[in-house]
Parts: structure tokens; C-alpha cells; sequence
């Protein structure tokens, strides 16, 4: 199946905020997801985006994302992580997620990343298959750490007395 891979707009925000649900449902997290359309509008197409996207659309619909945003590395330099890639699930398997990971990989090479990077979840088998099948290294010795906002609040308040 033949998608249209593009940069994301503002008017996509609803889009993306519904496939971001359903991925965490994908995830058995369906209630984690706090973002709400504004939060996708101010942060990813305001003066200072915080993030980029592509989408992948099939008969005017977006039907997929790919959400990253930059980081350096100090061994590589110019990083692009890509926090997710989300196809729906009744388009699973005909080709637009391929579209949209190709997407991203020419539009990390072509602006000049040293490196692209990404987690996977080790029980998503298919995704680990598909990665490692293009030529990516799945690494098993790290260990995704996250603080969230919450826990840098506790943290700052035990540590600045």
C-alpha cells in the first residue's frame, strides 16, 4: 500500500494525539497518555518546536507517525532519538510503517545525524525482527533509565535542603 509520507502541521495534531492513544493501548497503558491536543500544538509547532514529525497518510488520513527530536552524543555527535513510530492497527503489515522508518532514516541522513536511535520493547518481537532485519543493532546491555516530573521534584527537594 502506497502512503504519502510528509512533514506533519499544526492540523495534524488531533491525528497524531489519537494514534499516541493507541499505541498505549497497544502498550497495556492506555491510561498514561497525558498530552492533549494543545500540548502537541504548542510544543511541536510553536516558535521553538520541541519535536518534528512525519506522517503517513492514505486517503487523506494519517494513518501512521514518526515523532523524533534532536540530541548529541558525546561519542557521535548530531543524534536524532525517535521517540515512536505508530502505524494503526488496520494498517499493520501493508508497507506504510517501511514508508514512514525509510522517511526518517533519508530525513536523518540527508540534515547530517551521526546516529538515529530508538527503544524497543523486548516482548514486541516483530519490531525487534523488522529492526534488526534493517541493518539496526538492538542493543541488550543498556538499560532505558527515565525520571519523571514528579520524582525530579522529590529528588530536588531531598538534595537542595
Amino acid at each position: 500500500m502506497k502512503a504519502i509520507v510528509r512533514k506533519a502541521k499544526r492540523s495534524d495534531s488531533t491525528s497524531i494525539l489519537n494514534l499516541i492513544k493507541e499505541l498505549a493501548l497497544f502498550e497495556k497503558e492506555p491510561e498514561s497518555v497525558q498530552l492533549t491536543v494543545t500540548d502537541i500544538e504548542q510544543h511541536g509547532f510553536g516558535d521553538q518546536p520541541k519535536f518534528e514529525c512525519l506522517v503517513a497518510e492514505v486517503e487523506q488520513q494519517v494513518v501512521g507517525m514518526a515523532l523524533y527530536y534532536p540530541r548529541f552524543s558525546t561519542w557521535k555527535g548530531p543524534t536524532f532519538h525517535l521517540e515512536d513510530l505508530i502505524v494503526s492497527e488496520q494498517f499493520k503489515g501493508k508497507g506504510v510503517g517501511t514508508q514512514l522508518y525509510s522517511a526518517f532514516i533519508k530525513q536523518s541522513y540527508e540534515v547530517g545525524m551521526e546516529r538515529i536511535e530508538w527503544n524497543v520493547l523486548d516482548w514486541n518481537t516483530p519490531a525487534v525482527k523488522f529492526y534488526e532485519k534493517s541493518g539496526a543493532q538492538v542493543l541488550t546491555d543498556w538499560r532505558t533509565v527515565q525520571m519523571h516530573r514528579p520524582a525530579m521534584k522529590n529528588y530536588l527537594n531531598t538534595t537542595t535542603q
